[in-house]
């Protein structure tokens, strides 16, 4: 993974990573985030990954189904976020749209990919830390701004 700064202004930052084939998407931003203190960015990409696992939370279960993909597929679209965890580490979260050969789409939580051979990720920075924080009612971590702002349509 190579990766460059190319954008810093008032506590905004944007990065670029740039992914090769073998590269794996989850590990290697994450160790990005962690090196780069990442607490609260978005994330875009395209690219493609030579196989992948795709999750789906299954909400009467409260748990996450796997989908292997098994074969190349364009990275189509990967959007996500980062934020810290309840102990102030940087946690990922992922979702990708995988195009098939047929031109069919695949889409999911990213639970892992493989790239092949390319994959460019663009990271946006802000200023502000935003935190996960468990949800009792799934059992996932979620967003939870520390600070609640009101909304610019409440009187």
């Amino acid at each position: 993974m190579r990766t460059r700064t190319i954008h810093e202004d008032s506590g905004q930052r944007t990065l670029v990573a740039i992914l090769e084939t073998g590269d794996e998407v989850i590990g290697c931003l994450q160790r990005l985030a962690r090196e780069q203190r990442l607490s609260a960015a978005q994330i875009s990409a395209i690219g493609a990954f030579s196989r992948a696992v795709l999750m789906y939370f299954d909400w009467e279960r409260k748990q996450y189904s796997k989908i292997p993909v098994d074969e190349q597929v364009e990275v189509a679209s990967l959007a996500g976020d980062v934020a810290l965890d309840e102990n102030g580490e940087p946690a990922l979260h992922l979702h990708a749209v995988l195009g098939r050969r047929d031109g069919s789409a695949l889409a999911g939580h990213v639970g892992e990919g493989f790239v092949r051979p390319t994959l460019e990720v663009v990271i946006t920075e802000s200023p502000a830390h935003l935190h996960r924080v468990k949800d009792p009612e799934s059992g996932l971590a979620l967003i939870r701004p520390r600070k609640e702002q009101p909304d610019a349509d409440r009187s």
